[in-house]
Order: structure tokens, then C-alpha cells, then sequence
């Protein structure tokens, strides 16, 4: 949704003459954030495409070591069959032997004896083979099964993601051009917020149309309970000049981070394990703080939310 709204305005401010640059600009900068977007979902698809086509090659690994072990199993019982054959063949020779002298009969039994000992262990071989290839097939049969559940499972997961992404931009679609955004990438989904929605100068203070914001977020998150909620504080490089509880930009990020965390935990519904808040300061910026614009988007709330992989990373382990 967020991709259609930016591409609208985008055309309707390419089309009307008396649009002023600063909107012009930073639909531009909106735009190239979709585009980075979008490369960054094909990046994600490819590197799924390798893992499945890594797991193929396993599968078809396996499949050549169960025709090898075929193979092995058909020379067995080829050589079991040849072993009978010789069998018949001295049976027949020992009727015939004993009507000889007691030598000659000894010396036939005795080979007769040592071709029995040869065929039990022919058998023995044969049948400890196709443990082996029971076994083998069985393994393989599971691990085709885990693959495609894991499979499901990330298609899963992603979708989960869409969805998640799709329902905070509805419910936040009011706030949007007022320094909020929400991005899906690397298997999460990223709400900013810029301090001008949120923060006075130098202050931790929530203002009243950010808690509106941040209740929205929380409202979402409390109809997802298995989602990691990762809020971190952002400044930009300008040093802190206040006084009194706060020392520097760490610590201001802190706070606000904190100050985020209370106004989610307002809502009852979102479990409090699953909130951290972390100060960043001026030390992750996403634009250059040698311009007003540039720190501007510097100093920012983003509420990353994480869906949780112990299931697939156990699948993962199996595998």
C-alpha cells in the first residue's frame, strides 16, 4: 500500500507544475527507498533459491549413493544365485560320490562344507546390505520430507511478514508524510519514525500525535504475540547540550527508546518479554548529518520487529 501511495504522489507531483522542490525531492528520496527496497526482497529471493538448490543437491547425493548401494545389492544376489547353483551342482556330485571310495567322498564333503560356509556368508552380506539400503532410503525419505516442510515454513514466515508489514501501513497510513515509514527487509519489518512525530528538541517526552502513532504499533503487536519487538534510538552527530539526567546522544537515545517501550506496554494485550530498547546514538545514521535534511531523518525511533525462528532453525539443525 505504502508502495502505491508513493507512486502516486510521485506521478501527481511530476505532473503539476506548482509543486515545491522540498516535496519534489523528498518524493524522490521516498522513491529510491522503494526501488532499494525491491532489490533488497530479490536479494532475500535469490539467497532462498541457493539454500533449496544446495538442499536439491543433497537430495540428489543421496539418490546416487541408494543407486550405488542397488547396484551392490543386485551383484550379491547374482552371486547369491551363482552359489546356489554351484550348491545343486555339488549335491548332485555328492550322490554320485557315494558310491566311491570313503576318500574321494571325504574330500567332496569337505568342499561341499566350505561352499555352505561361502553361501551363509553370501547371505549374511546380502541381508546386512539391504539393512543398509532400508536405511539409507528411509533417511532420505526424511529428509526430502524436512526439506519441503521447511520450505512451507519459510513461505510461511514470509507471507506472516506481507501480512504484518501490510496491516502496521494501513494502521499507521495516517501518519505517513509526517516522517513515518514502514519497509519490510532481511526477514523483518522496520517502522521509523522521525523525532519530529515523537520528540521535542533535547526531550524524551512523547508528544501526543506520536503516542497516537506508537499506539497504533502496539494495537498490531498485540495481535501478534510471536513477533521480537527491537526498539532502538537514533540521534544525529550534533552534540547533547542539555543538562541535568542526560550525559550525551547515548543517553538520549536511551530514553527515548524507553519512553517508546512504556507508551507499547500501555496496551495489555503485548507481552512485555518480547520488547527490548536500545540507545544508539549518533553511531547508525541513515543519511549524512552534513545537512539539515540528512539529520533530520537521523534522529529517529525504529521499532524492528522480528518474527521468531526457533522452529525453523531446529528444522535447519536436522537437515
Amino acid at each position: 500500500m505504502v508502495k502505491k501511495i508513493s507512486a502516486g504522489v510521485l506521478a501527481l507531483a511530476l505532473t503539476t507544475s506548482c509543486v515545491s522542490s522540498k516535496v519534489y525531492k523528498d518524493l524522490e528520496n521516498k522513491y529510491a527507498d522503494l526501488k532499494k527496497e525491491n532489490r533488497q526482497l530479490s536479494d532475500d529471493n535469490e539467497s532462498l533459491t541457493k539454500e533449496r538448490n544446495q538442499l536439491d543437491m543433497q537430495a540428489k547425493d543421496l539418490q546416487g549413493q541408494l543407486e550405488k548401494l542397488k547396484a551392490e545389492r543386485d551383484k550379491l544376489a547374482a552371486d547369491y544365485a551363482a552359489a546356489q547353483s554351484n550348491l545343486k551342482t555339488l549335491k548332485e556330485s555328492y550322490s554320485a560320490l557315494e558310491k566311491n571310495s570313503s576318500e574321494a567322498l571325504d574330500s567332496n564333503m569337505k568342499k561341499n562344507r566350505e561352499l555352505l560356509a561361502q553361501l551363509e556368508a553370501k547371505e549374511k552380506a546380502l541381508a546386512a546390505e539391504q539393512e543398509r539400503l532400508n536405511k539409507l532410503k528411509s533417511e532420505l525419505q526424511n529428509r526430502s520430507q524436512r526439506v519441503d516442510e521447511l520450505e512451507g515454513m519459510i513461505a510461511a514466515q514470509e507471507a506472516n511478514l506481507k501480512r504484518l508489514k501490510e496491516t502496521l501501513s494501513r494502521a499507521l497510513n495516517s501518519f505517513e508524510g509526517k516522517g513515518l515509514t514502514v519497509e519490510q527487509k532481511n526477514g523483518k519489518v522496520y517502522v521509523s519514525m522521525e523525532n519530529k512525530l515523537l520528540f521535542g528538541s533535547g526531550s524524551w517526552t512523547v508528544g501526543t500525535e506520536g503516542k497516537k502513532a506508537v499506539s497504533e504499533v502496539a494495537k498490531v503487536l498485540a495481535d501478534n504475540p510471536d513477533i521480537a519487538v527491537l526498539i532502538e534510538g537514533h540521534t544525529d552527530n550534533v552534540p547533547y547540550n542539555g543538562s541535568g539526567q542526560i550525559a550525551n546522544n547515548w543517553d538520549l537515545s536511551t530514553k527515548r527508546a524507553t519512553a517508546i517501550v512504556n507508551i507499547i506496554r500501555e496496551n495489555k494485550g503485548v507481552d512485555p518479554k518480547n520488547l527490548t530498547a536500545a540507545g544508539r546514538g549518533e553511531y547508525a545514521p541513515v543519511a549524512t548529518n552534513e545537512t539539515a535534511e540528512g539529520k533530520s531523518k537521523n534522529r529517529r525511533i525504529e521499532i524492528i520487529l522480528t518474527p521468531k525462528l526457533d522452529e525453523i532453525s531446529k528444522m535447519l539443525n536436522e537437515i
